[in-house]
């Protein structure tokens, strides 16, 4: 049996090596299902590592605190931009145990200017507890402090990318900038920090919260607390996420006076913002590699139609092997076996030319070359059990020829 065996693995290769061309135009659906199912696999768990580095770079165990009723079906969107202002923010730092920093935010988009030099940028007021909260480092200089925040002073922390823009190499500390026809001292410079979610974290100016509402923005604080966009706060721990998430929350509610209805706020931990891509992500990789693997499929119907094919134009053969003493199971197994080499050959070769793409794919984008161990054994197993099931059909046709009626055509 053992002999038969490998009688039949050696005819089937010989025959496929003497039809090099044939053979390999039959693989090559296999070989591009393959390619496929790794590649787009791979590119989808390369774009959820991605998402999640987006968000790990906002900052660690961070809370992020959105004015606004959440809204769903036709008024999605609708929020009130007022529901959260500069004392919420001190509340919550004050009377929040298990919150280590709080930081404000309120932005605008406007025109910055250094002599002859100006760039559009996000002019974030803020307090002077953001580097720590965000996970941000000052490069040169520093930060503002809370003495700056409480007389008022107009100076400002560039992003690296605005720095680079307005002055070049130049040093940018001690120098002068406009906002809105007023000046700010340059006191810092951040450390590089990237784009995250499509928003570019370096093409932004820091000044304190207090003169972004009462002279960037015009809002007088002296009868009402600035309104803020967002607040970020830091967590201990990310055990501690949780329970700062419900203090936040209660606390909020007493201060808004909300007994009963929607809440006019919304806090999301990092983890509940993660999670939520992440499941995205899945569904993406999961709909890329049905996808894919339809093509392995059509490969294997490729292999069936040249493996019929491959049956007529060896009628006589198969009838001159069955009359020098072959069974039908030996013409089986043999046609059986030369549809398994051609589907485990281009297999292989599929998942070469996959993971090449990948890697270009990680060379030529942000995205990280993750080859999947699971896709790359799920594509092989595929591709043996394509080669198997639709090599029986056209192995059955060859086993049940009359040797008589073979020999004659």
């Amino acid at each position: 049996m053992g002999a038969n065996f490998l009688e039949n693995i050696n005819m089937a290769t010989k025959t496929l090596g003497a039809n090099k061309l044939r053979s390999g135009l039959t693989m090559l659906g296999v070989i591009i299902g393959n390619a496929s199912v790794i590649a787009m696999v791979a590119v989808g768990q390369g774009g959820q590592r991605y998402i999640n580095q987006q968000f790990e770079s906002l900052g660690t165990n961070v809370l992020f605190i959105y004015p606004g009723v959440e809204q769903r079906g036709p008024q999605a969107g609708a929020v009130q931009a007022n529901s959260l202002v500069l004392d919420d923010a001190e509340a919550i730092a004050r009377e929040v145990p298990a919150v280590t920093g709080v930081a404000p935010e309120k932005s605008e988009r406007l025109r910055v200017t250094y002599y002859n030099r100006e760039t559009q940028v996000n002019i974030t007021g803020t307090t002077a507890e953001y580097p720590l909260v965000r996970d941000s480092q000052v490069a040169q200089g520093e930060f503002f402090n809370f003495l700056d925040l409480q007389t008022g002073d107009r100076v400002a922390v560039l992003g690296s990318d605005t720095a680079s823009t307005l002055f070049g190499a130049q040093n940018p500390l001690g120098q002068k900038i406009r906002i809105r026809n007023l000046s700010f001292k340059v006191i810092g410079v951040m450390a590089e920090k990237g784009a995250s979610l499509g928003q570019n974290q370096d093409e932004v100016v820091f000044i304190p919260i207090t003169v972004m509402a009462n002279q960037i923005s015009g809002q007088d604080t002296n009868y009402s607390s600035p309104t803020l966009q967002t607040i970020s706060v830091a967590a201990k721990d990310p055990e501690s996420s949780s329970a700062a998430q419900y203090q936040i929350t209660n606390l909020l509610r007493l201060r808004h006076n909300i007994l009963q209805g929607e809440d006019d706020f919304s806090v999301r931990s990092q983890q509940d913002l993660m999670a939520t891509a992440d499941r995205v992500t899945e569904i993406l990789v999961l709909v890329l590699g049905a996808t894919a693997s339809i093509s392995l499929v059509v490969g294997g119907i490729g292999i069936m139609n040249i493996m019929l094919v491959s049956v007529v134009e060896r009628t006589q053969e198969i009838g001159l092997r069955k009359a020098l003493g072959a069974t039908s199971s030996d013409i089986l197994i043999q046609f059986t076996i030369e549809a398994i080499i051609l589907a485990t050959i281009g297999g292989f070769i599929g998942i070469g030319l996959g993971v090449g793409g990948t890697m270009i794919v990680a060379a030529l984008s942000p995205l990280e070359a993750i080859v999947s161990s699971q896709a790359i054994i799920v594509a092989m197993t595929v591709s043996g059990a394509i080669g198997l099931i639709f090599g029986v059909v056209p192995a059955r046709n060859a086993a049940q020829l009359d040797p008589i009626i073979a020999l004659r055509s």
